[in-house]
């Protein structure tokens, strides 16, 4: 509980109010009190004093109470204001009122007047500011929510992206427009190490300078990521410290993550503030994340690298089967060929007489050379029985 006396200023040239309000009253009752005697000098004491009530006489002279509230007004400040008027005045506490004062007290006033209307005011500016300060955190609180589901959503549209898009290069983009989102960063990239060289190529930017953005498909060497490709850790470095490094030409905060498939470091995302204000835990754990789907792509592109070679390489042996097979029909078929048309001369008596054994016999023979031809062209073999020449 706050125990810190309430501050109030007591703006008046009347001796009579200062010794009441100010000494016999307000003082005993452990209220700290600073006294002013016209609304300039309020003015000042309001600024450097910063009180939680002010009492102010309507009867000052040169400006008066009206105008301390007129005052208040014009530059935004939100003090509690209880005016001291004369019986007759009311007039013009009405017009005070209108002006945003919060309560009166007709002089001359009682001790327990002066209690009552300083308690009463005091109280409604404690309830008010707790309201505020509910409604702050309640704003804040809100924006804090608000923003968690952008970065899931933006979470979720990456890990969406990662099983749905076909299309790498596509894929490695969002991601980075994934990062730089909700990093609240000015510049992301990625990195992925080259299985022929071994280095970190950029394969994907988003707002990079096109003296950087032209390096696309080609080493970037930003002086950060080597450090994290040899240690697997992440690492935030802001100010100062960033100085010593090349990104230093772009920005003043920056977050490095690794991916990694099986511990092993195969690539890296970067972003970048221009700003001073480091990166957090929140945000380093949804870059780990973004990077956890990354790292998924990667394996998921390796993995169909893969089966495309194996598919690739059975086709080439089925192809190369197919094409020996070819040849060897084409062989036999030049072979068998030549036997019938000597089979066909027995048959037809011209090399001399047959037996009727012999003639069974013989087209026996040339009814299975035929069907061999037939099977060997691709040609549907001959049925058994049937007279496929002269007898």
């Amino acid at each position: 509980m706050d125990t810190t006396p309430s501050r109030i200023l007591l703006v008046a040239n009347n001796p009579d109010i200062h010794d009441l309000i100010g000494r016999q009253v307000l003082q005993p009752l452990r209220y700290e009190v600073q006294l002013a005697p016209d609304v300039n000098s309020a003015i000042l004491e309001t600024a450097r004093f910063s009180p939680d009530l002010v009492i102010a006489d309507l009867d000052l002279p040169g400006l008066n109470a009206k105008d301390l509230l007129v005052a208040f007004n014009s530059q935004g400040l939100n003090v509690p204001l209880i005016v001291i008027a004369k019986k007759g005045e009311e007039q013009k506490v009405i017009q005070a009122f209108r002006l945003g004062a919060s309560d009166y007290l007709i002089w001359p006033a009682r001790e327990a007047e002066v209690v009552a209307a300083a308690e009463r005011v005091l109280k409604q500016g404690q309830e008010q500011r707790v309201r505020q300060q509910l409604d702050s955190q309640l704003k804040q609180t809100t924006q804090e929510l608000q923003r968690r589901v952008r970065e899931l959503s933006t979470i979720f549209a990456v890990g969406k992206a990662v099983i749905s898009i076909t299309d790498q290069q596509a894929l490695f983009d969002k991601i980075v427009e994934g990062m730089v989102y909700v990093a609240e960063a000015d510049y992301g990239w990625l990195l992925v190490r080259s299985d022929q060289s071994q280095t970190f190529e950029l394969l994907s930017h988003r707002n990079l300078p096109d003296t950087w953005a032209k390096k696309m498909g080609q080493p970037l060497e930003d002086g950060l990521s080597p450090l994290v490709a040899l240690s697997g850790e992440t690492l935030s470095i802001h100010g100062e410290p960033l100085k010593r490094f090349k990104v230093a030409s772009l920005g003043r905060s920056a977050m490095v993550v690794p991916l990694k498939i099986r511990k092993e470091v195969v690539g890296l995302l970067i972003v970048l503030r221009k700003s001073e204000k480091p990166f957090d835990k929140n945000v380093q754990s949804l870059l780990e994340a973004v990077a956890d789907y990354a790292a998924i792509s990667l394996v998921n592109a390796r993995l169909f690298r893969a089966l495309q070679e194996a598919v690739e390489t059975a086709q080439s042996g089925e192809q190369y089967k197919r094409e020996q097979l070819r040849e060897l029909r084409k062989a036999i078929y030049s072979l068998l060929q030549p036997v019938t048309y000597p089979l066909d001369l027995l048959l037809a008596g011209k090399i001399g007489k047959l037996s009727s054994d012999q003639v069974k016999a013989l087209k026996t023979v040339r009814e299975a050379v035929q069907q061999s031809i037939a099977l060997v062209a691709n040609e549907r073999p001959t049925k058994p029985g049937v007279k496929t020449g002269k007898n």
